[in-house]
């Protein structure tokens, strides 16, 4: 689930369609057990039905496996090892599993290394992190100009070497003069990220380790002097685990400064000197003449509040910010230039207008319309010295647009070499132009220069592969009419000799929450996917944002179900049309997309032989008593209001499995140490569809101890889940030569 670092008719789930009680009576608890015992292979611990009842609105709702919620009871623990190590077993008996492992790590390392989040700095200095095709981990790097000598500043793997853990960075932060860099690293997949701040020049760190640094938020003073960052609370022994994420601060210290030389500017719950709920996150962001913008967001929703103030003001304890704007004013994004402020909005204007007017005394509804809304959808803006330069998809296609200072300056389209997405990096306001990472379907990432003339050339940070362009490999785009008439798009990424006599195994991929949009993007591994003789489609429902602000509100909340009936009709088109068929066609979906994949299991199980839910959002009711559950109240809604109820418990996977139903197989795929969703939403779900499936296919439970929600996971952890991931579905569709062997 996100983090701050992003209508239609939909079908409802009152209160009226569901019954007054999903508590199972004791008679079939008792069956629920005994067809566990007999469905699961023989010598694997069973887990026991042990009720607890909650009653929402009327409606009680059971929790056969609440005890689960306590991975480290040795009761569960045994569960967890003894379901993982059948899992690693079995999958490893898969044949064609190994030589599948190996030709993904083949093509991994065709290109001599990954390189990504360039940053720019004066001097001609180029900031990023790199894995060399024969390491495990992204090493932070700097070197001067492009062709510059690489120097490596900070390698994780150390710390893996010095404690058997693995460790990753999770955010760096250079400052615009260079001296310094600030980084975040965090151990086994647990984003509990601590901050240290290196000298460049050196390597040497200054000050001591800060701890509970989260995601980054870096600005740094004009001089370099100072640095502002993000952090969560201390939690005192015995706190409820739910205020880890709540009352977190904007902090600022001196470089090499010691614990007590932090101050807190900004702390969410506090009144002063920016009222701001305790649930939500600050962050202050200092521009280069000296000014301080504060942004306000609740860490799910794109939209956020932002103030104005200085940095002399802010440093002599005299704040006494400005608003500009307020999170009900729909604003995603925001720039600023010299003396004026941009901001994309969607404030009448559901696939976003750009807005613009100067900084003192900024009126949002006032504010001059420099880019009014179309068919096209406004994305993120950014502001260089010599433009302000912005994104807009058009379709499955994002186009470059950038606007001159001058007043009544005109937009203008940048052309680009490759027609697919990108992302802005290198941006920094004191440097003209910008730096673009560009990929499409069937195009490998490269990273771009473009110029303040509005020539794009290739840097070569971004070493070339010889699969980077794969001749055989095509991309189809579709538009699937869902269940209402909404048209739902849909990208089919093949061979192109790829026969549509529905033989082709197949991967149906979606997410669709938060109002993220799966763009098009290139992946090294899918290609051996492909090569194995399968094809993977992209699915957008809604709950994404791929058609603006209402397409997400069309898949949140009450509406959520239109997210996996979208999706369903996604798989229907892709049998109807031949590209596979039940027996051949898999889903995968990762964290909230668990909903996505999850439901649609529920909903339609004879359509699907395999799911794959990752590091799911599998049990919704529950969600909210988590760390992370309290921050995704505004998207999902919270358990306390009857309307919210409804909603989560319409979603809840782990709720609406029903028993004696013919389930397809699943693999359940999760980090132990995940903080963002709990591992017991796999050990739940996993275990009532092992009580509750009366097709007698496989319920996996792939654990890993080392990893957490995927951020810093290494190659290797990477590429052996891909591996079991395909393997899993070449198996369970039937594929010849991907058997399962006879156990030793």
């Amino acid at each position: 689930m996100p983090r701050p670092n992003a209508l239609r008719r939909a079908t409802l789930f009152t209160a009226a369609a569901l019954p007054a009680t999903l508590l199972l009576p004791r008679s079939a608890l008792a069956q629920a057990a005994a067809a566990a015992l007999s469905s699961q292979p023989p010598g694997l611990p069973v887990a026991a039905v042990r009720n607890v009842p909650e009653t929402f609105f009327g409606t009680t709702v059971n929790d056969p496996y609440r005890y689960f919620e306590d991975a480290k009871a040795p009761e569960v623990a045994a569960w967890m090892k003894a379901h993982s190590d059948h899992a690693a077993a079995t999958l490893r008996r898969i044949g064609g599993r190994a030589a599948l492992r190996e030709r993904l790590e083949r093509i991994d390392a065709s290109a001599s290394a990954r390189v990504a989040e360039v940053q720019r700095c004066a001097g001609d200095l180029f900031f990023y992190q790199r894995r060399g095709a024969t390491e495990d981990q992204f090493k932070l790097c700097v070197r001067t100009g492009l062709n510059g000598t690489e120097r490596v500043l900070f390698d994780p793997e150390t710390l893996k070497k010095a404690t058997g853990t693995p460790h990753a960075i999770n955010w760096y932060s250079a400052s615009p003069d260079g001296r310094f860099v600030a980084l975040g690293v965090s151990a086994g997949g647990s984003e509990d990220a601590s901050m240290r701040v290196l000298e460049v020049a050196t390597g040497r760190q200054r000050g001591p380790i800060i701890e509970r640094a989260q995601w980054g938020g870096i600005s740094w003073s004009r001089d370099g002097r100072q640095i502002y960052f993000h952090r969560l609370q201390a939690l005192q022994k015995g706190a409820p685990a739910t205020g880890k994420y709540q009352r977190s601060m904007a902090c600022v210290m001196p470089v090499g400064g010691a614990e007590r030389s932090i101050r807190v500017l900004l702390r969410a719950g506090d009144q002063s000197p920016i009222a701001i709920p305790a649930t939500e996150f600050p962050f202050i962001e200092i521009l280069p003449d000296g000014r301080a913008i504060a942004q306000v967001q609740d860490g799910v929703s794109p939209e956020f509040s932002a103030w104005h103030s200085t940095e002399a003001a802010l440093l002599a304890g005299r704040p006494a910010w400005k608003r500009l704007f307020s999170q009900a004013d729909g604003v995603t994004s925001m720039a600023v230039m010299g003396d004026r402020v941009f901001a994309t909005t969607h404030r009448g204007a559901p696939r976003y207008k750009l807005v613009g007017g100067r900084l003192e005394g900024f009126d949002i509804a006032q504010a001059a319309t420099l880019v009014p809304e179309s068919e096209r959808v406004l994305g993120r803006l950014v502001a260089a010295a010599d433009a302000l330069y912005f994104d807009v998809r058009d379709g499955n296609v994002k186009k470059l647009f950038k606007l001159g200072p001058a007043q009544g300056a005109q937009p203008q389209e940048v052309p680009l070499p490759v027609a697919g997405s990108f992302g802005f990096s290198g941006v920094a306001p004191t440097l003209p132009g910008l730096l673009l990472d560009l990929q499409s379907w069937t195009r490998a990432r490269q990273i771009y220069s473009l110029a303040a003339d509005g020539s794009v050339s290739n840097t070569g940070l971004q070493p070339a592969g010889p699969y980077d362009m794969p001749a055989t490999v095509t991309a189809t785009e579709v538009m699937v009419k869902s269940h209402d008439g909404a048209q739902v798009p849909l990208s089919i990424i093949h061979s192109r000799n790829a026969p549509l006599d529905g033989a082709n195994p197949t991967i149906l991929y979606g997410y669709a929450s938060y109002g993220i949009t799966e763009e098009p993007f290139f992946s090294p591994s899918r290609l051996a996917w492909l090569e194995a003789g399968g094809v993977f489609a992209v699915a957008n429902p809604r709950g994404s944002a791929v058609f603006g602000k209402d397409w997400h509100l069309a898949g949140q909340k009450a509406t959520k179900p239109n997210t996996w009936r979208d999706f369903i009709a996604c798989a229907e088109f892709l049998v109807a049309q031949k590209w596979t068929r039940p027996a051949r066609l898999a889903i995968w979906g990762g964290s909230a997309g668990g909903i996505l994949v999850g439901m649609a299991m529920c909903e339609r199980p004879d359509l699907f032989a395999a799911v794959i839910p990752a590091v799911g959002a599998l049990d919704m009711v529950r969600a909210e008593t988590t760390p992370n559950g309290i921050p995704n109240i505004p998207e999902f809604g919270s358990r306390q209001t009857e309307p919210g109820f409804r909603a989560l418990l319409a979603m809840s996977t782990f709720h609406q499995v029903k028993d004696g139903v013919k389930y397809p197989a699943v693999m359940f795929t999760h980090g132990v140490n995940d903080p963002r969703v709990e591992v017991w939403n796999t050990t739940k779900t996993a275990a009532r569809v092992m009580a509750a499936s009366a097709s007698g296919k496989p319920v996996l439970v792939r654990l890993d101890y080392a990893a957490g929600h995927g951020v810093g996971d290494t190659k290797s952890q990477v590429l052996d889940e891909r591996a079991d991931v395909f393997a899993f579905v070449l198996w369970q569709t039937g594929m010849p030569g991907w058997e399962l062997a006879p156990a030793a």
